[in-house]
């Protein structure tokens, strides 16, 4: 814990620097000090925006460029496991059913669990794989098996995106991986969110998940502050070079849940600092974030 603690403290401390702020001033400042800090962090790269709302509610805490398009990359996946878990609700799958594995999933760049061409995937570990390290080619063995094609399944996920009122969002593959088409919002990745813990509540826990271990190796999450930040309980990454780095995530804290996303990071230590501040902009502990993690 003290290691927690430690890192904690470095994350709040990088904040700082990396705005070139003054932190002993925003310190009587409040929540709207603490935003402004937190925005000169990352509003310099043209790639940014961000979004904090109450997750029960929906309403809106901070939003600054949340409707301007942007790449998802990665947290393509979340309507990927959004889409999957839909197909066991309906009884079409279930935790152990194998997924066949093509050689045009088997051929995905990384980061990928390494599958080879004409074997299987139970359910159950592809929702880890993809939740906790976000494999591409796992995400075509979903699209593959639920649609026939990830083509036809990525014409799915932007039907179901419309659906949950994602007016801006296109896909256009499962994954993430480069495609100019696939384009979405800030506000827009804060609604499937929403959704995911809203319509599949159980499963979408998944996505708290800090490792999981598959054929003999471990694999840790790739949001480095999950089991960290007290109270989160929702992740996922994303990044490619146009995106930046992004992350969706919810925090719980005292009987409130705040759902955070940041697109356009420079760095992953950047969106580490983006994040922590907003949620402690949002979701304060009065005795501190150190004494609130012991």
């Amino acid at each position: 814990m003290r290691f927690r603690n430690l890192l904690i403290a470095a994350t709040l401390l990088a904040a700082g620097c990396q705005s070139g702020g003054d932190v002993a001033g925003l310190r009587g400042s409040g929540a709207q000090g603490t935003l402004a800090y937190a925005s000169a962090q990352t509003t310099a790269d043209p790639r940014y925006a961000g979004l904090v709302i109450e997750a029960d509610s929906g309403e809106v805490l901070y939003a600054d460029n949340a409707d301007q398009l942007r790449y998802p990359a990665s947290l393509t996946k979340m309507m990927t496991l959004y889409l999957l878990f839909e197909e066991i609700g309906r009884g079409g799958l279930t935790m152990d059913s194998p997924l066949a594995v093509s050689a045009n999933a088997a051929r995905q760049p990384a980061t990928k669990l390494g599958l080879k061409a004409g074997s299987t995937i139970r359910v159950e570990d592809a929702i880890l794989a993809l939740a906790v390290k976000s494999c591409n080619d796992v995400a075509t063995v979903v699209a593959e098996n639920i649609s026939g094609s990830e083509s036809v399944f990525a014409d799915r996920m932007t039907r179901t995106a419309r659906a949950l009122g994602m007016r801006n969002t296109s896909f256009s593959n499962a994954s993430g991986l480069p495609d100019a088409r696939q384009l979405t919002t800030a506000r827009d990745m804060a609604i499937l969110a929403r959704a995911l813990q809203s319509h599949y509540p159980s499963q979408s826990r998944v996505l708290a998940t800090e490792s999981f271990s598959y054929a003999g190796r471990r694999y840790e999450n790739t949001n480095d502050l999950m089991g960290v930040v007290p109270g989160m309980d929702f992740s996922k990454t994303g990044y490619i070079r146009a995106s930046g780095y992004n992350l969706v995530t919810s925090v719980r804290r005292g009987g409130r849940r705040i759902v955070v996303v940041v697109f356009g990071a420079p760095s992953k230590a950047a969106r580490t600092a983006q994040v922590t501040t907003l949620v402690a902009a949002h979701l304060p502990e009065r005795r501190g974030w150190l004494a609130y993690a012991n």
